[in-house]
């Protein structure tokens, strides 16, 4: 029996404590539950601004040479001399010699040549003494009737001087053909390929290699039918000192950004079958010389944005850049406190700027702040610019 109290008393004590305990949680008056109230989320909110501006264009092209010759020899003959300034990438003078082809049967050619000129003069002058003697002896027969122009030498005489006319020629051709044994160009440029070497022999339509004028240099700019509208641009444009518009091109080359300056001096006639774009051809003078930008040219080869002054003022809202989401997006708050996305259309942007025509209206507040999540018709709190001044 002892044995038995001994296992039950510590169970009914078990049993007992856990009784009381939950009578006592019974007993307990529950607490009050308080729903939490909802945290809104604070944005920086800029006005938005109406202002009176000139739009600028937008684009870009290559830079291209102006003026871009192959080598080609006139004569044949074999390579007894290149210029250093004939390197791929070298510059040149104008009328510098770049290659010299050998001259020396072309100045045997002139020799001769000048052989058979004194030879026709001489035969010009015989057939001019023989035509004035027949004329004095036709003089002296006093024959009745007019003489014919045999009898008085004159055929003669034409096919002498027509001769030395021929002669002449040939004289000429021939130290002509000596000036073409140099090779030169007559303006201020770069060599783009080079070909040939010294001792080489070429004939006459050898291409030696290609070189191209640094005087001017040449941008090819796509642009729309509404981007020549701003611009006021007709097809078929040609541009005089006064009426070429302005354009600035810029290029980032390794961490520096260059700007250089030019003008548009005209526009295709035609539209791109391809693109169904207009293209404006912009040239920029000296870009290796005077309009280089801190000695940096502007190089051929070279790929530039191209801003070009716009001519017509219309009316546009100013946003701030950071007010400009996913490209034509921007997030309003209305007076309700409640998130607006809403599309624009852009006319232009900056680093500090974008501007716009329709979207948003004077006094609009535009979010500048970055929303991980936004949802239309969300609840936010606006915070102005001056309240995050203070």
């Amino acid at each position: 029996m002892k044995k038995l109290l001994k296992i039950i008393a510590p169970v009914l004590v078990l049993v007992v404590s856990i009784g009381i305990v939950q009578a006592l949680g019974a007993a307990k008056p529950e607490p009050e539950k308080k729903e939490d109230a909802q945290r809104l989320i604070s944005l920086y909110v800029d006005e938005v601004m109406s202002d009176t501006v000139t739009i600028s264009v937008q684009t870009q092209g290559e830079v291209r040479p102006k003026t871009e010759i192959d080598l080609i020899p006139q004569v044949s003959g074999r390579i007894v001399g290149v210029s250093g300034s004939f390197a791929e990438g070298a510059e040149f003078g104008p009328g510098e010699t770049l290659i010299k082809i050998d001259d020396t049967n072309y100045k045997l050619a002139v020799v001769r040549a000048e052989a058979q000129v004194a030879e026709a003069q001489v035969a010009v002058q015989r057939e001019l003494a023989n035509a004035k003697i027949k004329k004095e002896h036709w003089l002296d027969k006093r024959t009745a009737g007019e003489p014919t122009a045999y009898a008085l030498n004159k055929p003669q005489v034409m096919e002498a001087e027509a001769k030395l006319l021929a002669a002449e020629a040939d004289l000429k051709e021939a130290r002509l053909n000596v000036s073409r044994t140099e090779i030169n160009v007559p303006f201020l440029g770069r060599v783009r390929e080079k070909s040939v070497g010294i001792g080489q022999y070429v004939s006459a339509g050898t291409r030696l290699g290609r070189v191209f004028s640094t005087e001017t240099v040449e941008i090819r700019l796509p642009l729309t039918d509404s981007q020549m509208a701003e611009l006021n641009l007709p097809m078929g444009f040609m541009a005089d000192a006064f009426n070429a518009p302005v354009v600035q091109f810029s290029a980032q080359v390794g961490s520096r950004h260059h700007i250089w300056s030019g003008r548009i001096v005209r526009t295709h006639a035609s539209v791109d079958q391809q693109t169904r774009l207009i293209y404006a051809i912009a040239e920029v003078e000296d870009p290796y010389g005077l309009g280089a930008d801190d000695g940096m040219p502007m190089a051929v080869g070279m790929f530039v944005h191209a801003d070009i002054a716009g001519v017509n003022s219309q009316s546009a809202m100013v946003l701030p850049r950071l007010a400009l989401r996913n490209a034509n997006k921007v997030y309003v708050i209305n007076d309700e406190n409640r998130l607006e996305i809403r599309t624009v259309e852009i006319l232009s942007t900056s680093s500090d700027t974008v501007l716009v025509s329709t979207g948003v209206e004077v006094g609009d507040k535009v979010v500048t702040s970055t929303i991980p999540a936004a949802v239309d018709g969300m609840e936010v709190r606006a915070i102005s610019r001056e309240q995050k001044q203070s």
